[in-house]
């Protein structure tokens, strides 16, 4: 059964302070990654959050492993741009998605 998922990621050892995301080491490849994954409907939402050094993503999956192992495949991940703090299962409760 697919549930929606809240991805937590901080920026890991690979990010470089002071650079725009489109600088950061394999931005072109990690943008694909992203764009595909939202092509698929499994990210729903995405993006850093604000000035912090992390970033949200609403995910479809059935558990959190599944999650887990689709970020595994994200240069970002390879990189340690990005590291993933928490996933946790989201209940929407006001609002939509499509």
């Amino acid at each position: 059964m697919t549930r929606l998922f809240a991805v937590f990621r901080d920026y890991g050892p690979g990010f470089l302070s002071g650079q725009p995301l489109e600088a950061q080491p394999g931005w072109p490849a990690h943008a694909r990654f992203m764009d595909d994954l939202e092509a698929e409907g499994v990210v729903l939402l995405a993006g850093p959050l604000g000035d912090a050094e992390d970033a949200l993503l609403i995910m479809r999956g059935d558990d959190a492993a599944q999650i887990e192992r689709r970020l595994v495949d994200d240069p970002w991940t390879a990189n340690a741009v990005l590291v993933t703090r928490r996933i946790a299962p989201w209940a929407l409760r006001i609002g939509t998605l499509v």
